[in-house]
């Protein structure tokens, strides 16, 4: 916005001070905080690519090479004296590096300059070389020929996977003639790329890997890497031996075609990564690979039964590795990372379980944890284990007979979404108000504790007529809603007692807490049976086999294994401490694994 379109569309003819509403004034702050906002990610952008261009300028030269750098995007963003000698500096250190290291840190230096938020946005999360290698080790493992092999990615970014991808297709090359080794290569590597400027990068990262060739044959190889859309543009031909890259993730409102055509993988809302899955399977050959790190968040979750189905269906899994750490991997991600490979038109068999070691600058290393196969239902969980000497737990689990319906609860979320109710929060009892329950009332220890501790949490929840729904009136299991798998517990519960509901004409409970209600009567497992159950440690390792992300969600606690009550209360008898009920759960989940 220009100044003086600012100045017409504040203080303009059309829209008198005197005339403004305080709506139209508000739209009016927002459309400018908006275009500020634009302004400045576009400023950011300019200036990461010209800083990033002249890092790349730098490292091209270092390579001895007399090719002239492939032309970038215009630019032209002016930048200081002292940027431009920062930036050649870092371009000369590099080019002492292997192509994918140096790739890895000129990368890092583009997405580094960007705005955070421009980073979430687009989902960019440049992959580390020793995770490419190790994903690309997975595809050679399941039968990958490098000689013949025709490869895509689908969300290439500066072609973290397709530079190795590179050097193993041209060392595996039988010909001696550079052009028709610099033709094989435009006609076998392919990636798409929204990004124009990380697609240059990436084609230039290509260019520095078969530099010996282009130089023997005085020519470039024809451009790898197209810009756009691949959601839009690239067809579901299965026409490539292997589909590997880390696509962006997240949430995604699809067009009405897109929706149509990614149906099949498709239950309530789109993430990124699920769509660029059903994408990839479709592009593999029948026989062919795909090969993919993603969040671990489908293993487990409701929104990704229909995707897990696919795979079920068309490419089963051949391996899979946990990254063991998130931190130094991936900035700025808190989901577990997974590698895994899935072979299109296999057989549901089993597939390898591993644990990733992930060190900077140093190639990963694979803890094998054993193997895993599929659940007979296609839109199951996935049970997993989650360390290495967890596959007889893993698959003791996978034979569990019960789930928490038959041992008659139900889950239900918290009602109360609070700062949609602020107005009816209040800090003392009054006349039609309830307790509310927030997720600190359910302590570490597992007791229930009616507080409000947090900033903003009030105590009562005052109730008006039309908000029956979300007044709670039973005694019920709480379970808090959102863990990390660093933490010592992922299931924290308590039981909220029926007594403190009645003495209060019922309770609203916040959304941040899981309510486990009994379907129907009395349950075969008691209330405070139940919670000190998920409150042992032998439960929350079962439940971390099974879930892929920090939510607890209602789903998956539905869908945990479960012995059966009958073997629970037999073991048991008429103790309910907390340390017989730990032994009788390890018992009965880990056998002599104890």
């Amino acid at each position: 916005m220009n100044p003086q379109h600012l100045q017409n569309t504040l203080f303009g003819p059309t829209l008198s001070q005197e005339k403004l509403s305080q709506r139209s004034v508000s739209e009016l702050r927002a459309e400018l905080r908006a275009e500020v906002r634009d302004e400045a990610e576009r400023t950011q952008q300019a200036l990461a690519e010209e800083v990033t261009i002249r890092a790349v300028r730098e490292y091209w030269e270092s390579l001895s090479t007399g090719l002239t750098l492939l032309e970038p995007p215009a630019c032209g963003r002016p930048i200081s004296s002292s940027l431009v000698a920062a930036a050649a500096r870092l371009g000369t250190a590099v080019a002492s590096l292997s192509v994918p290291e140096a790739a890895y840190h000129l990368s890092l230096l583009y997405t580094g300059l960007l705005l955070p938020e421009i980073r979430a946005k687009h989902g960019i999360h440049y992959t580390p070389p020793a995770l490419a290698n190790r994903l690309l080790d997975q595809a050679e493992a399941a039968g990958l020929n490098w000689a013949t092999a025709i490869v895509l990615d689908p969300a290439a970014g500066a072609s973290a996977f397709l530079v190795p991808a590179t050097q193993r297709l041209l060392k595996a090359v039988k010909s001696d003639h550079p052009r028709a080794i610099l033709k094989s290569l435009s006609a076998r590597v392919r990636g798409f790329e929204l990004d124009p400027f990380a697609a240059w990068l990436g084609q230039v990262f290509i260019e520095a890997t078969a530099l010996p060739y282009i130089e023997a044959a005085g020519e470039r190889p024809s451009p790898c890497i197209t810009v756009g859309d691949s959601l839009k543009s690239l067809s579901s031909r299965p026409e490539y031996d292997l589909v590997v890259g880390n696509p962006p993730f997240g949430r995604q409102k699809l067009s009405t075609k897109q929706r149509d055509r990614f149906s099949r993988s498709l239950y309530g809302h789109a993430n990124l990564y699920g769509v660029f899955l059903d994408l990839a399977v479709g592009c593999a050959k029948p026989g062919g690979l795909v090969s993919f790190l993603t969040p671990s968040s489908f293993l487990a979750g409701e929104y990704f039964k229909n995707l897990r189905s696919l795979l079920w269906n068309e490419a089963p899994p051949t391996a899979l590795d946990f990254v063991t750490a998130r931190k130094g991997v991936f900035e700025d991600v808190l989901q577990e990372t997974l590698l895994a490979t899935y072979k299109k038109a296999g057989s549901p068999s089993s597939a390898s379980v591993s644990f990733i070691i992930s060190q900077p600058h140093t190639p990963a290393v694979p803890v094998p944890a054993g193997s895993f196969t599929l659940p007979s239902d296609p839109t199951a969980p996935w049970v997993l284990p989650r360390h290495r000497d967890e596959e007889a737990f893993a698959s003791r689990l996978r034979s569990m007979p019960c789930r928490l319906a038959d041992w008659g609860y139900r889950v239900k979320t918290g009602p109360l979404v609070w700062n949609r109710f602020k107005s009816q929060l209040r800090d003392k009892a009054c006349s039609g108000s309830v307790p509310l329950i927030w997720a600190e009332s359910v302590t570490s220890e597992g007791r229930f504790t009616f507080r409000s501790e947090r900033r903003n949490h009030k105590p009562y929840f005052r109730v008006l007529p039309d908000d029956d729904w979300l007044v709670v009136r039973r005694g019920c299991v709480l379970l808090q809603r959102t863990t990390a798998k660093e933490q010592a517990r992922r299931l924290i519960s308590a039981e909220m007692p029926a007594q403190f509901i009645a003495e209060h004409g019922g309770v609203t409970v916040e959304n941040h807490l899981n309510m486990l209600l009994p379907t129907e009567g009395k349950p075969l497992i008691s209330p405070g049976l139940l919670s000190a159950f998920l409150n042992t440690e032998t439960a929350d390792r079962a439940f971390r086999c099974l879930s892929g992300s920090v939510a607890v969600s209602a789903y998956e606690i539905e869908n945990l294994p479960l012995p059966s009550p009958s073997d629970l209360k037999r073991l048991l008898g008429r103790r309910l401490d907390q340390r017989v009920v730990e032994q009788a759960t390890r018992e009965l989940y880990a056998g002599e694994l104890a």
